[in-house]
């Protein structure tokens, strides 16, 4: 029976994790969980999976959620909450939680020798030295769960990481894959969420259609598989069937293909190094997806691609000014108070301004990151 910690219980990725314990309850324990403010949501996953801790946002959500439980588990609030959520005594911690957020309680769980499946995309980006020296030195893995990571994560198993030529990254193009950039110039939030293959939460959702995600998991790449990015390459593959791919330097090409159901790299993070039954789950049946397509990726068209590699390696405090910056950016869209290509202007000023840190500490990190979205915030009041 592996226990687990599960931060941000009630987002996409939480609510599939919990899909996926719910079906192999004699394969995992939920032994802490969290979740912001959502308590009519939180207390149901509560009821039903018992955990011994669980950590909310404030005082106004604890107090609501004790009312709706029927049970007495320990409630924890704020950060600090978060983080001692984090390192109940557990086999894993899954990390779904959005932002920078999740980085400390990640650098925590580790230092308490968890293993991380890793969903956050902010805590390698915005700290993957950190983060992999910190897991290095506990000896403690970290587990993709993105469906891309988890696909090269796949495709590299068993093979020897000299022989590889590339990582291949593929990307859906979001919303607006069929857009040129002058057509961007009047879209809408409810345009910008309507995804065409899969179902996630608001900001991701967004970071797909401006291609900030795959840039974000280019610079996950680099940490979770110490490769340079002039090997770490993105293209466009509007189906979401192959998943991600490595070429080998014999010009094999090894695919990881599936249904666009995120269950499946949860799944594997969770079980590994062991496979379970997806229990419910669609199978692919190639004969009725009839085609793949794949095109090379457009970095004109697609411009914070272009300077999340630029971030990327440039390095240190960098992906953190890109990372903060969009993540302000975006909150802004959503709140209909800039336009989209707002977006890719805020984060590339806020990128050419800024002093960049090599080698940057957790409380230099911190500090950029806050510093970079209180600007961000300012200027639009």
């Amino acid at each position: 029976m592996k226990k687990i910690n599960l931060l941000g219980s009630t987002g996409s990725i939480g609510t599939q994790t919990l899909d996926v314990i719910r079906s192999h309850p004699d394969q995992f324990e939920m032994m802490a969980m969290s979740f912001g403010k959502n308590s009519d949501i939180g207390s149901h996953q509560a009821n039903e999976f018992r955990p011994e801790v669980i950590s909310v946002a404030d005082t106004e959500t604890a107090v609501k959620l004790k009312k709706l439980l029927d049970y007495n588990p320990r409630i924890l609030t704020g950060s600090e909450g978060l983080s001692e959520a984090a390192c109940e005594p557990a086999d894993m911690l899954v990390n779904a939680v959005m932002g920078r957020i999740g980085l400390e309680p990640t650098l925590q769980a580790i230092e308490h020798g968890m293993d991380i499946a890793i969903a956050n995309k902010e805590t390698l980006v915005t700290a993957g030295h950190l983060v992999t020296k910190a897991a290095m030195r506990n000896g403690v893995k970290l587990l993709p769960v993105d469906s891309e990571h988890s696909a090269i994560f796949q495709c590299l198993h068993g093979n020897i990481e000299k022989e590889v030529s590339q990582l291949i990254l593929t990307a859906s193009g979001g919303s607006f894959r069929d857009f040129k950039r002058e057509e961007l110039k009047g879209v809408t939030v409810k345009q910008a969420l309507n995804h065409p293959n899969w179902s996630m939460g608001a900001k991701i959702t967004i970071d797909s259609a401006s291609m900030m995600n795959k840039g974000l998991e280019v610079i996950e790449a680099r940490w979770l598989f110490d490769m340079p990015y002039d090997l770490i390459n993105v293209i466009l593959h509007r189906e979401s069937i192959v998943h991600s791919m490595v070429e080998y330097i014999d010009g094999s090409v090894l695919a990881h293909m599936g249904t666009p159901d995120m269950r499946v790299p949860i799944q594997y993070a969770l079980s590994h190094p062991m496979r379970l039954d997806l229990n419910g789950g669609q199978r692919l049946k190639l004969w009725e997806v009839g085609k793949l397509h794949f095109e090379e990726m457009d970095f004109e068209r697609f411009r914070l691609l272009k300077l999340a590699y630029d971030a990327g390696k440039e390095g240190g405090t960098a992906p953190t000014v890109l990372n903060a910056a969009n993540e302000a950016a975006v909150s802004l869209f959503l709140k209909d108070q800039i336009h989209f290509l707002d977006i890719e202007t805020i984060v590339e000023r806020a990128l050419n301004d800024h002093n960049h840190v090599q080698e940057p500490s957790l409380e230099q990190i911190i500090d950029v990151d806050l510093n970079i979205r209180t600007a961000i915030e300012r200027d639009k009041k």
